[in-house]
């Protein structure tokens, strides 16, 4: 996960802990409203993956509240980022697991989940 949070670091103008926050929300929205088998798939091709999850999930006391692609835009937006960064972390989040899944990979999950398609 260092490659995605450094590319982020670079691209977005954000601190490596806020990069680190906003991938564990994109992942964690993916696990949640993508189709378990394929999302964990996808999250066993990206190393590091479950660890930033799980680190991420204790510092949020366990949870991350609000669900759906709404809720991970504005938990990601409580870290201060703008929607403009919002679609900017989604969208290299979701390159950089097309270059370590796949194309198909990544097309089915975001086809699984209604309305994915527009952010990305």
């Amino acid at each position: 996960m260092d490659e995605l949070v450094a590319r982020l670091v670079a691209k977005v103008g954000i601190d490596k802990a806020t990069a680190e926050k906003a991938i564990a929300i994109i992942l964690d929205f993916l696990r949640t409203d993508g189709p378990p088998d394929k999302v964990q798939a996808l999250l066993d091709k990206l190393p590091g993956a479950e660890a930033l999850l799980q680190s991420q999930q204790r510092d949020a006391g366990g949870g991350f509240g609000m669900g759906g692609i709404m809720g991970a835009g504005a938990k990601m937006m409580a870290l201060g980022l703008s929607m403009g960064q919002v679609q900017t972390v989604a969208r290299e989040t979701l390159a950089f697991a097309r270059e370590k899944a796949g194309d198909d990979a990544i097309g089915e999950i975001v086809g699984a989940i209604p309305g994915l398609s527009q952010f990305v």
